[in-house]
């Protein structure tokens, strides 16, 4: 009996201890210091809180967040421009995926080619950029009878004389046109003797009534803006009431602020195509050209080698190339319009452009008169290379490669 008595007095005091209060000082009956303490919450981490862990939790939720969306940005920026790239390889007619069609290399080292057809034969000029030596021509020729097969006319200078504004040297893209009186007029673009690589249009005439010259230049410029910095790459046109154009561009970039042909950086200068009606002669100008083009942001530094042709349909086509010839977005462009003065509209795709048939940095373009061939330049190796091609131009205005 007196040790349950204890007992129960032993628990008594155990329960008396642990309900009494604390003293103001902090100190229990004994004298020694205790700190009341919450038990801990059922989840909570030892030495930590609920809240902080939630908040930790939010912190990991929103960092993987941003983790998927960034890799998702990176996809898409990644993904997006190849799929457009495949997209339009796609989208390409599939004319450009005939081996047929291949454009036929068949000149070395003759860029900025010129055209006419006279008599079953073909004949084709070109640009001459080479020092100043008499066993160089000014005029380089090739003539054809298939159009598939060249033949250089080697050492034979179709103007041997120059005019007297003019250096010996660096005459380009010229092109050739048969008057009504049944002579040739030859453009091109001649270097100016008083202000060095800068060029104007020139016009010569045969003295006779073979496209092969002699042609005999004038002493005068037929263009030249030089407050525009000049002109270069003139292509005649002979409309269907029988007048006669000369369309040439006006050589901007010539006087730009350096870069990509002198003309990448800001402000861009313009370079614009310039239509120009002549009188029968083929060398006097009829009132003031007229502006059919010009270069906009697609086209990087400039739009130049322009040449138009008429469709039996009354369409007018002005091919022409832009961005610097160095570069591999030159082109063979093209623009449609029921004038000749415009507005043309430009076509969506290039006619040929680099990757075409494995070309490279293609130009300069002429094509024939009835619109079913062509022929351009495009590197082979260090030099521009002659190349001729068969197109088609199809009913909704697109022009497309066809076979030879």
């Amino acid at each position: 009996m007196r040790s349950i008595l204890s007992l129960l007095n032993s628990s008594s005091n155990k329960k008396s201890t642990q309900s009494t209060p604390s003293t103001d000082d902090g100190e229990n009956a004994s004298g020694s210091t205790i700190s009341p303490s919450k038990p801990p919450e059922p989840g909570t981490p030892p030495g930590g809180s609920k809240s902080s862990m939630i908040w930790t939790r939010k912190k990991i939720t929103w960092l993987i967040t941003l983790i998927a969306l960034s890799v998702a940005i990176i996809v898409v920026v990644i993904t997006v421009p190849v799929v457009l790239l495949v997209d339009d390889k796609h989208n390409d007619d599939p004319s450009y995926y005939n081996s047929a069609n291949r454009p036929v290399r068949v000149v070395h080292d003759f860029p900025d080619p010129g055209l006419i057809q006279v008599n079953n034969t073909w004949y084709a000029y070109a640009t001459v950029a080479s020092p100043d030596e008499s066993d160089v021509p000014h005029v380089p020729v090739s003539t054809s009878g298939n159009f598939s097969s060249w033949n250089l006319l080697q050492e034979h200078d179709v103007m041997p004389v120059i005019s007297s504004w003019e250096t010996n040297m660096n005459q380009y893209a010229p092109d050739v046109i048969q008057r009504k009186d049944g002579r040739f007029v030859l453009y091109y673009s001649g270097e100016l003797k008083d202000w060095l690589r800068h060029h104007c249009v020139g016009a010569a005439v045969s003295n006779g009534t073979s496209p092969l010259g002699p042609y005999i230049p004038h002493n005068r410029t037929l263009a030249c803006p030089r407050d525009h910095g000049g002109a270069i790459d003139p292509a005649p046109f002979q409309d269907v009431n029988g007048t006669l154009y000369v369309v040439y561009k006006v050589d901007g970039n010539s006087v730009g602020n350096g870069g990509d042909c002198n003309n990448s950086k800001k402000p861009i200068v313009s370079t614009p195509i310039m239509l120009q009606q002549l009188q029968d002669d083929g060398v006097t100008p009829v009132g003031d050209p007229v502006q059919i083009l010009t270069n906009e942001k697609v086209d990087g530094p400039l739009v130049e080698a322009p040449a138009i042709i008429r469709t039996d349909r009354g369409i007018y086509y002005l091919f022409f190339s832009s961005h610097c010839f160095t570069s591999s977005k030159y082109s063979v462009k093209y623009a449609w319009s029921r004038s000749l003065k415009g507005p043309y509209t430009r076509a969506e795709r290039a006619l040929f452009q680099t990757g075409d048939f494995g070309l490279k940095s293609p130009g300069g373009a002429t094509a024939s008169v009835d619109g079913s061939r062509i022929v351009f330049h495009a590197f082979c190796g260090d030099y521009r290379c002659m190349f001729a091609a068969a197109m088609n131009i199809t009913a909704n205005y697109t022009i497309l490669p066809a076979a030879l």
